[in-house]
């Protein structure tokens, strides 16, 4: 499959093609320069054949940040098979832009220069100050007017083999508006504030976990049709995904890099340095690892400009995950928002490692107090293992390979109802379950009906009997039974009879 990069400096386009392209709004745009700035992958369809299309940062210098977009996008270039090196048109052609051109045609590649902001006929003739780049292959589009952009993606698709050629499908229904953000429905102000570690929602369900001390009710809820379980597709088990979550400047960018071997997400002191989430996907023993670095997370009164679209691509990521890496910096002292953070888990009933990063440079000598006060801070995560680890060094990085395949596994277990009841009758023969109000409550089976998490059907004769202590009793057991590590417990109770 060709590789084809798009690239130019700040500000000229980029992105709003590359979602132009692809047919939806997957880059984030903005007026802002340097919106972009790690390179974002998407296969698309150009005239019926698929190519890897790559949205690179703009070729700005000056700080830190900035130098690191520049030399990742070169690099992007470097490998692609065809560039389309991207300038404003409204403006005059600038040496670096030819300098950086000539030095890419040198190495032999395809290479077509796409004048953006050509909005109208009367802009045309700013095309002929472009024309001293020396190349045949030039193109002035418009692509917030989707204007002149057939020309360019014929130009593109005789640059692309027949081999590559795939079945058409319907139009996206996007086509004509994949250049702009959805202004988000909610105000960033209230990012975390509906995020409560265990909040019940109205669904039936309810957490059994052994730090678990409020008293929830289970409701009287039906739990699926024949308590038959819901079986996953064995392409769906394997393919795992993962997101890497935490506060600004904990490492999540490093620990991407280190997973998949390769600089693949920009690296910088500056907070925030990563906006729209970055996802990549290898190959390890037989499973499909796709990792998501997404944007780190602030205080509420800290969210800023794009940062606010950042967050909401960071929940949709969360939403259609498996697994978190929940990333803590453990040359830090702790912060109520790495709490909230993790609240995102929870509420998201995701697998979960945590992650203690720069170990490096830590107080090693503290070891147990820190996994202590982690221990005590997320008691709703108490299923989830801790691994001390150093993305910058890839100190034991190499462990947490193993340690997503065994989570993926016992996120995805099947428990026999016979095993289950099994369990169950020895914890009520050694602790008899307690009455309510003097009227005798009796657990007749258990059953799992759902995996990825498991979720599993306690039948009784009155569901709203069961105290909260001897939930926490069974969950207990059942953990010492089953092999439930890093993964939620979710349960239902209902009276024998109901469908």
């Amino acid at each position: 499959m060709k590789k084809i990069a798009i690239i130019g400096r700040p500000n000229v386009g980029k992105s709003s093609l590359f979602n132009r392209i692809v047919k939806k709004r997957d880059a984030i745009t903005s007026q802002q320069a340097g919106t972009t700035r790690d390179v974002k992958r998407r296969t698309a369809v150009i005239i019926n054949k698929e190519v890897q299309l790559l949205d690179t940062g703009g070729l700005d210098k000056g700080c830190e940040l900035f130098d690191k977009i520049k030399e990742m996008s070169l690099k992007a270039a470097y490998k692609a098979d065809i560039v389309l090196y991207m300038v404003d048109g409204k403006g005059l052609p600038e040496e670096e832009d030819k300098k950086l051109f000539y030095e890419l045609q040198a190495m032999g590649k395809d290479m077509a220069l796409v004048v953006n902001k050509i909005d109208n006929d009367k802009m045309k003739e700013k095309l002929w100050d472009y024309y001293e780049f020396g190349t045949d292959a030039i193109f002035g589009i418009s692509v917030a007017h989707n204007r002149n952009t057939v020309e360019l993606l014929e130009w593109i698709a005789s640059k692309v083999p027949d081999s590559d050629i795939v079945e058409e499908e319907g139009e996206s229904e996007e086509e004509d508006d994949g250049i702009s953000i959805i202004e988000p429905e909610t105000n960033d102000e209230d990012f975390f504030s509906n995020i409560t570690p265990h909040e019940e929602e109205d669904d039936g369900f309810t957490y059994w976990d052994d730090n678990e001390m409020d008293g929830v009710i289970i409701d009287d809820t039906i739990f699926g049709q024949n308590d038959k379980i819901k079986e996953f597709d064995e392409e769906d088990i394997n393919h795992i995904k993962i997101a890497i979550i935490g506060r600004t400047n904990v490492g999540k960018s490093s620990l991407l890099n280190a997973l998949l071997g390769e600089e693949r997400s920009v690296v910088s002191s500056v907070a925030g340095t990563t906006i729209d989430p970055i996802d990549e996907t290898i190959d390890y023993k037989d499973k499909q690892l796709t990792f998501v670095d997404t944007a780190g997370l602030r205080r509420r009164g800290k969210i800023l400009g794009i940062e606010k679209y950042a967050l909401m691509r960071t929940t949709e990521m969360l939403e259609n995950s498996n697994m978190a890496l929940v990333v803590l910096d453990a040359s830090e002292p702790f912060l109520d928002l790495d709490e909230k953070i993790a609240g995102l888990v929870d509420s998201n009933r995701l697998g979960c490692i945590i992650v203690l990063n720069k170990w490096d440079i830590s107080k090693r000598e503290e070891h147990d107090k820190i996994i202590t006060d982690i221990r005590d801070r997320f008691k709703f995560l108490a299923y989830a293992p801790i691994i001390t680890l150093s993305a910058l060094t890839h100190q034991r990085v190499d462990k947490l390979h193993d340690l997503i395949l065994e989570i993926n596994e016992n996120y995805s277990q099947r428990i026999s109802t016979s095993a289950l009841n099994e369990v169950m009758e020895k914890a009520m023969r050694r602790h008899q379950l307690p009455s309510m109000r003097g009227q005798v409550i009796r657990i007749y089976y258990a059953t799992q009906y759902e995996t990825r998490p498991p979720k599993i059907a306690i039948v009784m004769n009155k569901p709203r009997g069961l105290h909260f202590t001897y939930r926490r009793y069974l969950t207990n057991k059942l953990r010492e039974a089953f092999n439930f590590t890093g993964t939620p417990l979710l349960f239902k109770a209902k009276k024998r009879g109901e469908k």
